[in-house]
């Protein structure tokens, strides 16, 4: 696709723009890259770029992340120079996860942006993204080739880009002796000659890891909080082994001033089962009186469960109650933690075997979450309410249904007896359904459960109106993330279905109404039918009601053009690790 006279285009917006949005290039590139079998001396080859990269870029504006350096002492600083250090190298795992072609693809851009401003926005974009694929557009390439040709594998760099899933199925009741390493989700599949294998990361990513894994023993070597030096040697020792169980248990039982998640974690990024897991990386530093506070909804986890709008045989009541809260200051994160949307909480491990023996860990990012709030959360919100409630709009209504999510990914179904009779984890049936089921039911449940915390007087700093108008105000702000991704799915999901249940009503000038007494009824039954669809692995359960509700609509589409001069969220420029903002 030609683009003409693209070079004059990009340089006027960038001098519009005055260089505020530019975004310091990532380090991706750890010296831990394979050879490539492009010649060094050869020519990059031609790559194109959507003429509006600019205005895209503008979307994602750069947010400085910083953190109290008062919380840590000379010694953790140094601790946390050397978790930086190790963290780079799951930017390039993650890169290759993505798609085994992205190192090649970005040292063609880094080439042509020697001359190029057009390719200068192209590669930044490319490493907000981790990719060429735009996140916030449904996956649509942004970098030739376009259209079809150019599409996303469902299985990115996980599995043959040539793979469909009948076709990993099919081998696996041919071979089912390959099932447990086949849906390991610590291994990648490959080809060898006509047949299938599962390569295990440590394997794969050996080049990485094992650098990595040294400074990560360095780190050890500096801490003296016991739990964090029993943690970074067991996370070592996994990156070489590929057991991650043991190191996983020791992250759960962490109790460090300095909270570090490094590792493979989510499975979002695997379309086509949700069964393969992402390298990322959260340095964080623990805000201990924020975290304290909070400790009281463990002690209510158990009646949480009881609470769910579900039939008793289904609750997950024997689930180990090991859980912790730990609110903290985001420090750098890397991998699959950074690209696109950026995470606001996270509740780990994903394993459901731990989950029912150690508990998780439910980690919330208040300086991220105040940056997104402010940046685009709440213009959205009083963009898409009608006046009369924006004032209801609240932080910690937000704050607050944000750790009630991630509570809520620790309740419900977990391991359960399938339709064939097996027990086993329900995203092992619902496959790529998994992932926009269970960040909606987090959403849902969170609500219903904080309506529980708000009976019980847990909670008073808000009530029902505002939780609901909070809500409903943001979902939005997750729509705009893009209705293919698990988090805008989700959100597209509830919005149409408090419509259809009259809980959300129109109001004047194409704005909205929120009816509170629908609401929390339309939060039941939506909790009820996420619930039983895990509860059951019932795929076909599952796909009609996302393709009936996780979808856009005229309505969903003539909001979202109202909202295109407001922030989607923000690029972090995290000023411990020496990112300047450009």
């Amino acid at each position: 696709m030609a683009i003409p006279n693209f070079d004059v285009l990009v340089e006027a917006i960038m001098n519009k723009l005055h260089m505020l949005f530019v975004l310091p290039l990532i380090v991706l590139f750890s010296g831990c890259s394979r050879s490539s079998s492009q010649d060094p001396a050869a020519s990059p080859k031609t790559r194109e770029v959507v003429p509006d990269i600019g205005e895209r870029i503008t979307k994602l504006p750069q947010t400085v992340i910083d953190y109290d350096r008062d919380l840590l002492n000379a010694e953790e600083q140094q601790v946390v120079a050397k978790l930086i250090e190790a963290s780079r190298y799951m930017d390039e795992i993650f890169l290759r996860q993505v798609s085994e072609d992205n190192p090649a693809v970005r040292k063609d851009l880094a080439a042509l942006a020697e001359n190029s401003a057009g390719h200068r926005l192209g590669l930044r974009y490319f490493d907000m993204m981790m990719g060429r694929w735009d996140r916030l557009l449904d996956d649509e390439p942004f970098i030739s080739p376009f259209g079809s040709a150019g599409a996303k594998p469902e299985g990115v760099g996980f599995y043959p880009p040539d793979m469909s899933r009948e076709a990993f199925e099919d081998w696996i009741t041919a071979n089912p002796n390959d099932r447990e390493n086949f849906q390991n989700l610590y291994t990648a599949i490959r080809r060898k000659g006509e047949d299938l294998i599962a390569v295990p990361y440590s394997e794969l990513y050996r080049d990485c890891l094992a650098p990595a894994a040294e400074k990560l023993r360095e780190a050890a070597a500096i801490t003296q909080n016991a739990s964090l030096k029993n943690f970074l040697l067991k996370r070592a020792d996994a990156f070489l082994s590929n057991s991650y169980y043991d190191s996983d248990v020791a992250w759960v039982e962490m109790d460090s001033p300095i909270e570090v998640v490094i590792g493979p974690y989510e499975v979002y990024e695997d379309a086509l089962f949700n069964a393969k897991a992402s390298f990322e990386s959260f340095v964080t530093v623990v805000d201990r009186p924020e975290s304290e506070k909070l400790k009281i909804y463990l002690k209510h986890l158990a009646d949480m469960e009881k609470s769910l709008p579900m039939p008793d045989k289904y609750k997950n009541l024997d689930r180990a109650a090991g859980s912790a809260i730990k609110v903290v200051q985001e420090i750098f994160t890397a991998g699959d933690a950074r690209r696109g949307v950026q995470t606001a909480a996270f509740n780990l491990p994903n394993d459901e075997k731990i989950r029912q023996s150690k508990g998780s860990k439910n980690v919330l990012l208040k300086n991220v979450m105040q940056a997104k709030f402010r940046q685009s959360g709440e213009p959205i919100a009083r963009r898409v309410l009608d006046p009369s409630q924006s004032h209801l709009l609240s932080f910690d209504a937000y704050f607050n249904h944000t750790l009630f999510h991630e509570l809520s990914h620790a309740l419900g179904p977990g391991i359960i007896k399938g339709p064939d009779g097996l027990m086993q984890e329900n995203r092992l049936y619902l496959k790529a359904l998994y992932s926009p089921i269970e960040e909606c039911k987090a959403d849902v449940v969170g609500i219903w459960t904080l309506l529980w915390a708000m009976d019980q007087n847990l909670i008073t700093s808000f009530d029902a109106p505002k939780l609901f108008v909070t809500d409903a105000g943001l979902l939005f702000r997750s729509m705009r993330f893009g209705i293919g991704e698990a988090h805008g799915g989700g959100s597209a999901l509830q919005w149409n279905w408090y419509r259809k249940k009259g809980a959300i009503m129109p109001a004047v000038d194409g704005r909205f109404k929120i009816n509170a007494q629908k609401y929390r009824e339309a939060v039941r039954t939506l909790a009820e039918e996420l619930l039983m669809i895990e509860a059951t692995g019932d795929y076909a359960r599952a796909e009609r009601l996302l393709n009936e509700y996780a979808k856009s609509t005229p309505e969903i589409e003539s909001m979202i053009p109202r909202l295109k001069d407001i922030p989607v969220d923000i690029t972090p420029v995290f000023a411990a690790a020496g990112e300047k903002e450009q």
